[in-house]
This record gives structure tokens, sequence and C-alpha cells, in this order.
């Protein structure tokens, strides 16, 4: 793993931090040029694209910490710590300030959601990098598979990552603790050819989804679905039906998505869409 990718003078670049960079940027000319396709100005993307940014860390930082309460009391320095960043929180959050920004410019929000699919998808892609080389946790459970991955220098290496689930040291501990060298499915990576995989999909039907929020929609349920399947490998507690928190919002993602796009759908063949 290589938490630092390089240094330039006594400043590190850290790996995390330049590929959710080198994300967003992606992710901004992406959107940027589906505006204009869509008739607006170039410049709605760069703002949009700020306030995913701003919104999408601040999200995403809330979020983990409510999920970490206890660590958070015991520790508040973990509110300005560069890691920790879950990334739904970070969704819904940017959703909310986008949702407002469009109004107050009288841009209709399920457009621009439409051109912001397959950049959030590229992005996403791009930035799950950044998790695989950073070993922040994001990885799966333990496998034999040729392609198992070792993060036994990553910042956030096997031995602290599986401390919360005693069954599974349990079952691969020494002594109690997991050896940092042992090899877990590389989940992030699975999460990037996902990612990239669903941008190329979606990429190839934005001409094709002419309605208003389709695409949006259609986004919805992919993201959900390649979000829910990865869960099922990935190093998360379990809530309920022995899914994970990320699962069971998925599945409401995939649900109002779906839901979403027959209901538009519908809209539009009675004439009821703009």
């Amino acid at each position: 793993m290589h938490p630092i990718l390089f240094k330039i003078g006594p400043v590190p670049i850290y790996s995390f931090g330049l590929m959710m960079a080198v994300g967003f940027i992606a992710a901004s000319l992406i959107l940027s040029r589906e505006l204009v396709r869509k008739g607006y100005h170039k410049d709605l993307g760069s703002t949009i694209t700020l306030l995913a940014i701003v919104f999408g860390l601040a999200g995403s930082k809330i979020l983990f910490l409510a999920e970490n309460l206890d660590d958070f009391l015991r520790h508040p320095a973990m509110a300005v710590s560069p890691g920790g960043l879950t990334w739904y929180g970070g969704f819904f959050l940017a959703i909310v300030a986008i949702v407002v920004y469009t109004r107050r410019q009288k841009v209709p929000f399920l457009a621009v959601a439409d051109a912001a699919s397959p950049a959030m998808l590229l992005g996403y892609g791009i930035a799950r990098i950044g998790c695989h080389l950073s070993g922040d946790g994001d990885y799966g459970l333990p496998t034999d598979l040729p392609w198992g991955a070792q993060y036994s220098g990553g910042t956030y290496p096997p031995s602290l990552a599986f401390r919360e689930f005693p069954e599974l040291v349990q079952k691969y501990g020494v002594n109690g603790i997991v050896p940092d060298t042992i090899r877990v499915h590389p989940t992030p990576v699975y999460e990037m050819l996902a990612g990239l995989l669903l941008f190329a999909i979606v990429w190839r039907l934005r001409t094709k989804l002419t309605v208003n929020g389709q695409m949006f929609a259609l986004y919805l349920m992919l993201s959900g679905a390649a979000r829910f399947l990865v869960e099922f490998i990935r190093l998360n507690p379990r809530l309920f039906l022995g899914l994970s928190e990320a699962q069971l919002i998925a599945v409401i993602l995939i649900a109002c998505g779906a839901a979403g796009f027959v209901v538009l759908g519908r809209m539009h063949r009675a004439g009821l869409s703009r």
C-alpha cells in the first residue's frame, strides 16, 4: 500500500486525497460537458461541483462521526482528521445543497441530476483507487483468491480493522489478533471497476433517456445494486437481517430509483412532466 505517494519538499501527497481530487476533477468535466449539451451555461457545472465537494465532504464526515460516536466523544480530534468518511452521508447532504441551489437558480434539479449521474459514477470509481492505495479499511473479508490483497502498509491495517469483529478474530486471528499480512478481497478495486463499467453503460444511454430524472433514477438503481452486492464481502457490521447499513440504504435507493423511473415515464407519456 502507498498512503503517501510522494513528497513535494516536506509536503506529503496522500494517495487518498490525490485520487479524490482527480475524481472530482473528472466528474466536474463530465458534468459541465453534459450540462452544456442540455443547453445550460458551462459555469453551472463548476458551481455544482464546488457544492458537492464542500457538502459532500461535510456530510461524509458527519455520518462517520455519528456511526463512531463513542470514539468521537473520546477523541474529538477525529472531526478534523483527514480520514473517516462515509460515502452516503456526503451523497445525501450534497443532494440537499444542490436541490436548494437549483431552485434558487430556477434550474430543473432532475435535469442537473441526470447530467451528474455519469459524472458521479466516474468520480466514485476513481476515488476508490485512493481507498485501495491508502488501505483505509474499506477492504473486504479474507480470501484465498489469487488477486487477494495485503493491506499491512495501509492507514488502517487488518489488525485494527478486524478487532471490531470477534467472530472473525476467532477464525483468522493469531493470539487474538488478525495478522496484517492476511490477504483479503480488494473491495475498493471491485468498486472502482464497477464504477467505470456503470459509467460506460450510462454514458451510452445518456442520449436515449430523454425524460428528465430517468437517468438519475437509473443511476440510483445501478449504483445501489453495485454497493449492495459488494457489501456481502466487505468488512462492515451487520445491522438487520444480516445486512450492513450501506446495504439497507442501497435497497432504499434501488426502490426509489425503480419507482422514479416508472413514475417519470408515465408522467411523460401523460404529458405531465416538464
